[in-house]
């Protein structure tokens, strides 16, 4: 009986299938982050009361809207992944703490579970990169370390 391939992953998926479900984890959580940026500065999908309501631009709300909204849009490109990622998990880590932890329990109690999976979303695109279908990778610098496969 002939052995199965090995690929050298834990899953043993061929390598073009964790590529292409990279990017579309990427590109999917770059676009849903949008959309609360979106919310928060032009009172779009809503706003931030359901009612269009936008926030102040220089406030803790606006910068969070500004982040999101031009954070998600670099990370939907692949542009500058890494150091965007490194911010928006941080964004979010802080959001958590802010704006969910003080309501206490656990995050599915304070609402914070979406803002804890954006980083953890955030935090494997920052070791990662932005693999394929990204600007980086059009720039050479798409998530592999020189000299490795």
């Amino acid at each position: 009986m002939k052995p199965k391939p090995s690929f050298g992953y834990a899953n043993d998926s061929p390598p073009r299938a964790q590529e292409v479900t990279h990017a579309i984890l990427r590109i999917g959580a770059g676009l849903l982050f949008m959309q609360h940026g979106v919310q928060k500065l032009f009172g779009w999908l809503g706003g931030i009361d359901g009612n269009g309501s936008s926030a102040e631009l220089f406030s803790l709300l606006g910068l969070a809207g500004v982040l999101e909204t031009f954070g998600g849009l670099a990370i939907v490109i692949g542009l500058f992944t890494r150091p965007v990622a490194l911010v928006l998990a941080v964004e979010m880590i802080a959001a958590y703490f802010i704006a969910h932890q003080p309501q206490g329990g656990f995050p599915i109690q304070n609402g914070g579970e979406l803002a804890l999976l954006y980083a953890l979303v955030y935090v494997y695109l920052l070791t990662s990169g932005a693999g394929i279908a990204s600007i980086d990778a059009r720039r050479g610098h798409n998530g592999k370390a020189p000299g490795r496969l």
